[in-house]
């Protein structure tokens, strides 16, 4: 088992002066005292524009200076936002490579894609595109950072011509890679591409033995077709952290920063409205952890084995590694025994204080890592054995590095040759087609939804259950959801998700699952199989949902759903259906 560390940077509000640059001295403190207690990594994030929740949009500055105050912890550059837009693959393979150089090849190359409104629509990105500008992207890094030189790249999504980009890192082929992984797809994606899988998602040891089984299933599979030039197997999950010997010490140290890490994550990817520059998410979590979820009374000091969740209404709070160091040493013998890879601990996260942080990072070094230390080595070299011929028949599918041919700089031929595909891309007939296309799918869920709204508007609560509770019209109402689907948004999702719907005295009355696989969704009447996502409600209040009168949101926020399973697909569920579905 590896251990490590995790950033986002959190700075809630009110914002005293001086406050970023306390934040980003107080870090680097522990990651100095990470790296000499025995951490493994140390990982941080890149966001833009998150404010309280991330405040960490330059990690390769802080990773950098990381690497010239440790010795031996790696550093996980988890995630660099791929699509060009945000970073230019060049400049990522410079970033990485020069890191790599300045560290002494300790780099580990975490991706992903970002799925944040605020960061798509900041940076312009088309959210239903933006994983296969991942894919592009990393194919286009990998090879500029083995080629020499790159023999350049011609895509939708940007072009280069041929460049000898340097440096070239101090690891070869080049840092292991890793991808972001919020669910289950994700986590089989990685495995298909050969690079580890960095799951946040906070999944309980049990649960991830599945996920670990079908990554390494996939994996040694012929399906598996690397993204770069070495295969990185490994899972990875995230936890939130603080240690103490006394147990109620510990809870009050850190479960308010803990829970406030899940909010914030909630009010981000969920479509909360938010303004920047004014919206106090901080006092927002103070008004409404108790309803949505995050409620302080729920986690107690009772000795009892660690989970990460504490199941209440709704999300349920997160409890994770909050605890006394033998809780602590359990919990990851559960996950060792599920058979994760790394155990990543939140421990920066709300108003956590920078004094408790670096005495729990201590205590876990001293009382807890010392039991896992002996046989990390031994377990990477069985693993790696029983891997190898699977990791060599990978590589052999993998398209080798590329020899550009004798080739002379033309700045102008360059550019010119540039414009003209533009040209060409503007003409191109396919895309007005397919935009026509979306109108008119778009023109007939509106003319449906505002069909909904006026037979919603101005009806009682026992009104709608009276219309709403009949087989047939939820029947009509889920199936023109399912109709709704849109796979170019769906993110690779595939899997069931299912309602549950309560008359007025709250007893369940009906049961539909929309089942997604390959291009198209599907209704089923009754219950699924192993739902990633479940959501509960009154039959009145799908209705108003589904009219679009009562905002799925607001409807969570105070109470009037709950939502089980896979927060991640939960907050893409609208777009995914065309508009204001249930989630």
């Amino acid at each position: 088992m590896r251990f490590g560390i995790f950033y986002e940077h959190q700075l809630p509000r009110p914002w005293e002066d001086g406050a970023e640059h306390r934040l980003l001295k107080d870090a680097l403190e522990q990651v100095e005292i990470a790296d000499r207690v025995g951490f493994d990594y140390v990982w941080e994030v890149e966001h833009h524009f998150l404010e309280e929740y991330s405040h960490s949009s330059a990690p390769e500055v802080f990773l950098a200076a990381c690497s010239q105050r440790t010795r031996r912890i790696r550093l996980g550059h988890g995630i660099v936002q791929l699509p060009p837009r945000v970073n230019h693959p060049a400049r990522v393979a410079e970033r990485i490579a020069t890191l790599d150089l300045i560290s002494d090849g300790r780099v580990d190359f975490g991706t992903g894609e970002s799925s944040s409104a605020a960061e798509l629509g900041g940076f312009l990105v088309e959210r239903e595109r933006k994983r296969e500008m991942w894919a592009d992207a990393l194919d286009a890094i990998t090879r500029i950072l083995v080629e020499e030189p790159f023999a350049g790249w011609e895509s939708e999504h940007f072009s280069m011509p041929p460049r000898n980009v340097l440096p070239k890192p101090l690891q070869k082929p080049h840092p292991p890679l890793w991808v972001a992984c919020s669910r289950r797809e994700t986590i089989h994606l990685a495995a298909r591409r050969g690079i580890g899988a960095l799951s946040f998602s906070f999944v309980e040891p049990e649960d991830a033995a599945k996920w670990v089984a079908e990554y390494y299933e996939l994996l040694e599979s012929d399906e598996c077709a690397p993204a770069g030039f070495a295969v990185n197997p490994n899972v990875a999950v995230v936890l939130p952290m603080m240690l103490h010997e006394d147990e109620r010490t510990a809870i009050e140290r850190g479960i308010d920063g803990g829970n406030f890490f899940g909010y914030s994550l909630v009010h981000y990817y969920s479509g909360i409205p938010h303004s920047p520059g004014r919206t106090d998410i901080w006092q927002e979590f103070g008004e409404r952890r108790d309803a949505t979820g995050f409620s302080r009374a729920g986690v107690t000091a009772d000795r009892q084995p660690l989970g990460v969740k504490v199941l209440q209404q709704g999300f349920g709070s997160l409890r994770g590694a909050i605890g006394t160091p033998a809780q602590v040493t359990q919990l990851v013998e559960r996950y060792e025994a599920a058979g994760v890879d790394q155990v990543i601990f939140v421990l920066q996260a709300g108003r956590n204080r920078h004094e408790h942080i670096c005495e729990s990072l201590e205590l876990f070094g001293r009382e807890v890592l010392p039991r896992f230390a002996e046989r990390a080595d031994e377990r990477d070299r069985e693993r790696l054995e029983r891997l190898g011929p699977a990791i060599e028949r990978a590589l052999a599918r993998r398209d080798p590095p590329r020899h550009a041919p004798p080739y002379a700089i033309d700045e102008q031929a360059e550019l010119a040759r540039h414009a003209r595909r533009r040209r060409a891309e503007a003409l191109d007939l396919r895309a007005l087609v397919g935009a026509v296309a979306d109108d008119a799918r778009l023109r007939a869920q509106r003319r449906g939804r505002d069909a909904l709204r006026r037979l919603v508007a101005g009806r009682t609560d026992a009104e709608l259950e009276r219309r709403f509770g009949r087989r047939l019209v939820q029947k009509a109402v889920f199936g023109a959801l399912a109709r709704a689907y849109d796979p170019r948004l769906g993110g690779g999702f595939e899997g069931d998700i299912a309602y549950e719907l309560r008359d007025g005295r709250g007893a369940a009355a009906a049961r539909w699952t929309i089942r997604v696989g390959g291009q198209r969704a599907s209704l089923l009447e009754g219950d699924g199989r192993d739902p990633a996502v479940t959501i509960r409600m009154r039959v009145a209040d799908w209705a108003r949902i589904v009219a679009g009168e009562l905002h799925p949101v607001d409807a969570l926020l105070t109470g009037r759903t709950e939502v089980e399973g896979d927060l991640a697909v939960a907050a893409r569920l609208s777009e995914m259906f065309g508009g204001p579905s249930p989630y």
